[in-house]
């Protein structure tokens, strides 16, 4: 399909270099990719700083809504929190300090398994997540609202998708 030169964006000017030597189905699929890792970059650009003047970073942010969500208790295990955040060992190790120290979290080790730690929120680390989820919210709503709701809906169905192959299911 041929785009207009006023509807062209980056990511089709680095498409034409490569199209030459990728048949259709690998240039649209390095296309979606280029467009997926631009558009998470912006995403995650933007929302530090709108997240910046309240005094909290993004990895805070993602790591205290981790343990929100697990309810009642709001507790994860240091293994549980690597797999929900894609980070290494030594990265949750590192952040959960950062927030044992903030006093939004605190560690202790399992009663069942002596070997494993456990994380649980604290009311300051609650109050503190729920008084800066609308500011990421709202950060997120204005960057994507250039798509219109059903194309919205048709997009995260089609990535589902693709992070099911990829991930397999929770």
């Amino acid at each position: 399909m041929a785009i207009r030169p006023e509807q062209q964006d980056y990511v089709d000017r680095l498409i034409e270099v490569v199209s030459d030597q990728h048949g259709v189905d690998v240039v649209q699929a390095k296309a979606l990719a280029y467009r997926v890792r631009r558009l998470a970059h912006r995403l995650e650009t933007e929302i530090k700083r709108e997240l910046a003047p309240h005094g909290i970073e993004l990895w805070e942010l993602e790591l205290l809504a981790c343990l929100i969500r697990t309810r009642p208790h709001h507790r994860l295990s240091a293994g549980q929190l690597m797999a929900q955040l894609q980070l290494t060992s030594g990265a949750v190790t590192n952040r959960v300090r950062r927030l044992e120290s903030s006093g939004w979290v605190t560690r202790d080790f399992d009663p069942d398994d002596r070997r494993s730690v456990l994380v649980t929120l604290t009311p300051a680390g609650e109050k503190r997540a729920l008084d800066v989820f609308a500011v990421k919210t709202e950060a997120e709503y204005a960057l994507l609202s250039a798509l219109p709701a059903a194309a919205q809906r048709r997009l995260n169905d089609d990535l589902r998708s693709v992070l099911l192959s990829l991930e397999g299911q929770v």
